[in-house]
């Protein structure tokens, strides 16, 4: 994160005005994308600061982390939170997922290795707007696990026009099983923002490459293309601009950060860390206004 703690003063353009105007908050942008808001007084209640202005502010900037706040003592604290939010996409476990490395996974968001880049709510019925992460507590200083978001809007904004032609002609068609749902969808991979129809990128990486630790791998296909050439071309190109700084920011964990993300724009992932590290994660997702049906679901 930016050393750079400076609050920002232009009344006039800053989004932040309203929630800086009693001074109890500073802001920080973060490179290459997204913003940060310090609670100067680390005894105030995130449950202080309105949700509206803070929703703004996600769509603006991607994403928001929200640092030195006394936020949640348990799972029903921040459930309750997201419904401020908007509507908490349900799973059979409730809305909060407990984000812990289990001793035994069935499947890699339980294991310590390394997560490809993937959208949220791409396996389910409706996808989410927004991501509301909790650091219960932080894996500790070099042990990994940041959690990795690239800004696929920006990544085709700063794309040639041959490489946007070529990712626009893919399609890719996706299927993975886990505890939770037996599901395959399929999605362009260059499609448009729901909301102000932006171009955005839909892409789950291949996870070959993952590693030996990872576990439960999806099945991926990738049609449109001319051939093999061209499909490597597609991966090697995408995965360059994806992890690309100028489109990368990675998310070293402090204990009580609550981060918001937009999950409409962004892709995600994780570092892998180091296993048995007391890397410990809460995540609720929240549906858009209306609801998001997953348009490529096939079943």
């Amino acid at each position: 994160m930016p050393v750079d703690h400076d609050p920002l003063h232009d009344p006039l353009h800053d989004p932040l005005h309203d929630l800086l105007d009693d001074r109890r908050l500073t802001s920080t942008p973060l490179k290459p994308f997204g913003l940060a808001v310090h609670a100067l007084d680390h005894s105030r209640p995130l449950t202080d600061v309105p949700v509206a202005p803070l929703r703004d502010l996600v769509r603006e900037h991607r994403l928001l982390v929200l640092r030195g706040f006394a936020t949640f003592t348990g799972p029903d604290e921040l459930a309750t939170y997201a419904e401020g939010w908007g509507e908490p996409a349900l799973w059979p476990f409730g809305t909060v997922l407990e984000l812990v490395q289990q001793q035994d996974p069935a499947d890699h968001i339980f294991g310590h290795s390394h997560m490809p880049m993937h959208w949220d709510g791409m396996y389910r019925d409706h996808i989410p707007e927004f991501q509301i992460f909790q650091c219960v507590h932080a894996p500790g200083e070099g042990n990994g696990g940041e959690t990795t978001f690239s800004d696929t809007a920006a990544v085709l904004a700063d794309a040639d026009p041959d490489t946007r032609a070529l990712w626009s002609r893919a399609t890719g068609t996706y299927h993975r099983a886990m505890e939770f749902y037996d599901s395959t969808t399929s999605s362009p991979v260059v499609t448009a923002h729901p909301v102000h129809g932006t171009p955005v990128i839909r892409y789950h990486e291949p996870t070959a490459e993952a590693g030996d630790d990872f576990i439960n791998h999806p099945d991926l296909e990738f049609t449109g293309l001319a051939d093999e050439l061209e499909l490597a071309e597609l991966h090697r190109g995408i995965r360059a601009a994806l992890y690309d700084p100028a489109h990368l920011y990675a998310h070293e964990w402090r204990t009580g950060d609550v981060v918001v993300t937009d999950n409409y724009t962004l892709l995600h992932g994780r570092n892998a860390f180091t296993s048995g590290a007391p890397r410990h994660l809460r995540r609720v997702q929240v549906l858009g206004e209306p609801p998001l049906a997953n348009p490529g679901l096939v079943r």
